[in-house]
């Protein structure tokens, strides 16, 4: 039966997707009147008997498929809007004023330094009663002890008479200490000088230092008076140069921490564009000898000599040797014995006997350093009795001395440590330690007509350690 006018409009058969849709809500097919058809009394769907009301929808064929939309036209091209006028700059507003500053509060103290050590608990005393743990208190710094070397009797093996032989060997303590005494005054540590100015791209200003001898406090002390170093032992004085003239241990009370010190100081110097170096002296060999060959016999040219014995003669402390790392034993190892800096010859020793290793300083120094290595206790032993030679510069032949070694290795000036500079200058001081006998030593030595500069300063004999620029002024 097909769709005539007048009828109602069909509807669809219910489904279950549509079991939720009211009559009244159904869409009619397409092509009949739009007006929905009156709602029943009840309008509810029943997926069962379908009401009366409701006949069986008619069957109608598939209807027919759409036409394709037609092409719609390009779209027209509108012309742009005009661009809108930039909006007006506003005034900057007003700035509001500063804060007020509040005082800060007062820092608060530092609380004082205690003892590591936990206090005791309490205890029981002698009598039975419970004894209250005494509470921590504050504790300074021990001060730095200090060595007072005393007179040794000659070493059996030494086999010398009173006056030395051609063929000097120091078994013996080759140069006496004087004691400090208990008048020695506490010095007064110098505040820090500025720090030396750097010039430019090129290599900063050049520092020499004399014999140290395990005097860490003067030292940190003089290196602060020149401005090398802060109040905190670091280095501060940016590309400047530094060198050591040797003999850092022995006699004083803190050789290894001279040693660990300069170490340190090289890293930081290095890290700042300068630098700190040291030359090998004659007790860098004998601490080396000491540790490597201890009492093993050797030929000392007078008798039989141990390096253990005249470590001990010449003012080794056993507080160093027991310190003493692999760490030090490599540093002083591989230290240069000869340097030239700014027309200086540096060396340690004021003694000739540096020719008789290499006709160039490079040659000289690679000498020592095979020496050192090859690990013989005669070859070290030889080394380190010539190194230990002195006064080679002071007498009338000094000059011509000086112009040997000037004229081998090249500067206008030797600079040399070793010999101190009360022995030189014929000044000699007395075991009670009186003040009037303390050498007066208020800087360099020069002599050997001014072509030799002095640096050991006395400190082992309560002089001065030494720590200068270079060139020296006039």
């Amino acid at each position: 039966m097909t769709q005539g006018a007048g009828q109602d409009p069909v509807e669809r058969t219910a489904t279950l997707r549509d079991f939720r849709v009211p009559p009244y809500a159904r869409v009619p097919v397409q092509g009949t009147p739009a007006e929905p058809p009156t709602a029943p009394a009840d309008p509810t769907l029943h997926l069962g008997t379908r009401p009366a009301a409701y006949p069986e929808p008619v069957t109608f064929p598939e209807p027919p498929a759409r036409p394709e939309p037609p092409v719609r036209p390009e779209p027209v091209a509108y012309a742009e809007p005009p661009a809108r006028p930039e909006p007006p700059v506003r005034p900057e507003p007003t700035p509001h004023p500063e804060p007020v500053a509040y005082a800060e509060p007062p820092a608060r103290p530092e609380p004082a330094a205690y003892r590591e050590t936990a206090a005791p608990a309490a205890h029981a005393s002698a009598a039975g009663h419970t004894v209250a743990p005494v509470a921590a208190v504050p504790q300074a710094a021990p001060a730095s002890p200090v060595v007072t070397a005393h007179a040794a009797a000659p070493h059996p093996g030494s086999g010398y008479p009173a006056d030395f032989p051609d063929g000097y060997t120091p078994t013996e303590r080759d140069l006496p200490v004087i004691q400090r005494g208990d008048t020695l005054q506490v010095p007064v540590t110098p505040a820090a000088a500025p720090a030396p100015a750097p010039t430019g791209d090129g290599p900063g200003p050049l520092f020499v230092v004399g014999d140290v001898h395990g005097y860490l406090d003067e030292l940190v002390a003089a290196l602060r008076a020149q401005g090398l170093v802060d109040e905190n032992g670091g280095w501060a004085a940016g590309n400047a140069r530094l060198w050591f003239l040797g003999d850092f241990t022995d006699r004083g009370p803190d050789g290894i921490g001279v040693i660990d010190l300069v170490m340190r100081l090289s890293a930081e110097a290095a890290a700042a564009g300068g630098y700190c170096k040291a030359l090998m002296g004659n007790h860098e060999l004998l601490l080396i000898g000491a540790k490597r060959f201890g009492d093993t016999p050797v030929n000392s040219g007078a008798g039989t000599a141990t390096f253990q014995a005249a470590w001990l003669l010449n003012g080794g402390q056993k507080h160093d040797m027991d310190r003493l790392q692999d760490v030090h034993l490599q540093w002083m190892s591989r230290l240069d014995a000869v340097v030239s800096e700014d027309d200086h010859l540096l060396l340690h020793s004021d003694t000739t006997a540096y020719l008789e290793y290499g006709e160039t300083i490079e040659d000289v120094n690679e000498t020592v350093h095979e020496i050192i290595r090859r690990n013989d206790a005669d070859e070290v032993w030889d080394l380190f009795r010539k190194f230990t030679k002195r006064f080679a510069f002071r007498d009338e032949g000094g000059p011509q001395a000086v112009q040997e070694l000037l004229g081998t290795y090249g500067g206008s000036r030797i600079v040399h440590g070793h010999s101190p500079i009360p022995y030189l200058l014929g000044q000699v001081g007395t075991e009670d330690g009186e003040e009037d006998s303390r050498p007066a030593v208020e800087g360099p030595h020069v002599y050997a007509d001014g072509l030799a500069i002095a640096m050991d300063g006395g400190v082992t004999m309560a002089g001065k350690l030494l720590v200068v620029q270079l060139p020296l002024a006039d």
